[in-house]
């Protein structure tokens, strides 16, 4: 009997030798109408976007989507492109959760698909187009250089209801503007954005929030949010505040900062806080970008009571000292004038402190007459490095850039870069497996976008094909609109976008619509 056992094994360790390595794929052509395909990535190695290890394998693609990920039988199919990936990664395009400019731009989103973003979310801080539904025509005709979902921004349905400044709405107004909201998620936005910093989200009452949370739960969708205050003292009960909103529905902390808060310390107290939030059944999640410095309107440093619906023009008349107090010491907590980096003409390029000495009078003064609110936007470094560092590398939030293609920061032309280049390879702060989950599946299962994110059967062919340690940021603070180099092929929609630094003349991104 023990005799028969040992040939019962031996015949068993035959039979599997002698099976076909293709077995798999044999069994996947049987099943298909073609044995043509448009595009064939072998000997690579896949880094699938769920976390998992890399692993080798061939990469099928036929038409916009993976059909295969295997061992690929090049002598059973006939393939219109083929790309040998040997000692390079095969990974899902990066998704930037949250993201600024227009698409039909005459620099295109081209700094977006350099960095490896193949998908940009818009639409963010409250402000989207006024027509969200013609827009997203006019950039599906257009053909955007990577995949654009869009938020419906708060600040944005709150002036077209006719609330606008007022801080107290009435019931009536509330459901004009939640008619608003949910004709644009019908439409095919992926949420709504709020900017509660700036105006007009800074009057908005937390009934109205809660009441816009509703519609958005609804639909099953998202609420992402620049909080009321960003500021170390203000931070808690600014994420608190959008808890209460995630009663209703799913939400989002975008481009999570403590401003003026240090260390390590500080940042496990923050994200304790969201993870109390979650034990607590509140879907809440986060983007972080790798800059200390922040990019927005010149209007943060001013009091509420020198913006609109209040007339500027009186306010510097009848209380300028006030202002001037105001301002002083506002910049000087946002570590002084030096610390804020213009990026608007005629003074882009210069810091405050460089502004005030050139005209010879304090910075105040040349906030208050000089620059003004509205009129310019700057860089402002406000944020530690290892603070920033430890909401980075933490397993549940994901990265975004909150850059654009004209925006003066290095972050809209090196987020994604950066985060390879410096967390990954120089500091080995993520593994690349960890680092590209949060750049491809988290966004898209935060996002709703289940169609990408992942190398997998049947998702959409957005790919790259890269060396880690050839991935370079070349944008700066001085020089912001330089693209990343080291993806050496990047396929949006199954389509090349950009291969060995040259980039395709046909677009081939698309608007993605959540119905």
């Amino acid at each position: 009997m023990r005799l028969l056992y040992i040939l019962f094994l031996f015949s068993l360790l035959f039979i599997f030798a002698c099976t076909p390595k293709s077995s798999s794929f044999q069994q996947f052509l049987g099943q298909q109408p073609s044995k043509v395909f448009d595009l064939l990535i072998f000997n690579g190695q896949v880094i699938d976007g769920t976390g998992k290890a890399a692993f080798k394998a061939d990469v099928l693609v036929a038409g916009d989507s993976i059909v295969y990920v295997g061992e690929v039988d090049t002598a059973l199919v006939q393939v219109r492109k083929i790309i040998n990936a040997s000692g390079k990664i095969v990974s899902p395009g990066f998704i930037d959760t949250h993201a600024h400019g227009e698409p039909r731009g005459k620099n295109g989103f081209r700094n977006f698909l350099a960095m490896g973003a193949t998908t940009v979310t818009l639409g963010n801080d409250g402000s989207s187009p006024d027509n969200l539904q013609e827009w997203m025509q006019k950039v599906e005709d257009h053909k955007p250089d990577v995949n654009v979902a869009l938020f419906v921004g708060h600040g944005t349905i709150r002036i077209a209801s006719g609330i606008q400044y007022d801080s107290l709405p009435s019931q009536q107004q509330l459901e004009r503007m939640g008619q608003l909201l949910r004709e644009q998620l019908e439409a095919g936005a992926i949420g709504l954005s709020t900017g509660l910093e700036y105006l007009p989200g800074l009057y908005a009452p937390a009934y109205e929030l809660e009441y816009l949370a509703k519609v958005v739960g609804e639909k099953g969708k998202l609420i992402t949010s620049h909080i009321r205050n960003e500021d170390d003292n203000a931070v808690e009960a600014s994420i608190k505040e959008l808890f209460l909103q995630g009663k209703h529905c799913s939400v989002h902390v975008s481009h999570l900062k403590v401003v003026y808060g240090s260390g390590e310390q500080r940042a496990e107290e923050i994200l304790a806080l969201l993870e109390r939030a979650r034990k607590e059944g509140v879907k809440v999640t986060a983007d972080v970008y790798p800059y200390t410095a922040s990019f927005t309107g010149i209007s943060l440093l001013f009091p509420d009571w020198a913006l609109p619906p209040h007339n500027y023009e009186q306010v510097v008349k009848t209380r300028r000292k006030e202002l001037a107090t105001y301002l002083r010491e506002r910049v000087n907590k946002r570590n002084g004038p030096e610390a804020t980096l213009i990026g608007t003409a005629p003074f882009a390029g210069k810091t405050l402190a460089q502004l005030a000495q050139e005209k010879n009078k304090p910075f105040e003064d040349v906030l208050i007459d000089d620059i003004k609110p509205g009129r310019a936007s700057a860089a402002y470094f406000v944020m530690d490095e290892d603070l920033q560092s430890r909401l980075i590398i933490d397993s549940t939030t994901m990265i975004s850039s909150d850059g654009g293609p004209e925006m003066r920061h290095p972050r809209g032309y090196g987020s994604f870069s950066k985060i390879i280049e410096e967390y990954v390879v120089q500091k080995n702060l993520l593994p690349l497996e960890q680092a590209v989950y949060k750049m491809t599946w988290l966004p898209a299962k935060t996002l709703g976008l289940t169609d990408r994110g992942r190398v997998a059967v049947a998702m959409k062919a957005d790919l790259l094909i890269f060396d880690p340690k050839e991935v370079k940021t070349t944008a700066t603070y001085e020089n912001p609109f330089q693209l990343a180099r080291g993806f050496d092929f990047i396929f949006i929609n199954g389509k090349a976008a950009a291969e060995a630094g040259k980039y395709a003349p046909e677009r081939s991104g698309r608007v993605l619509r959540k119905i």
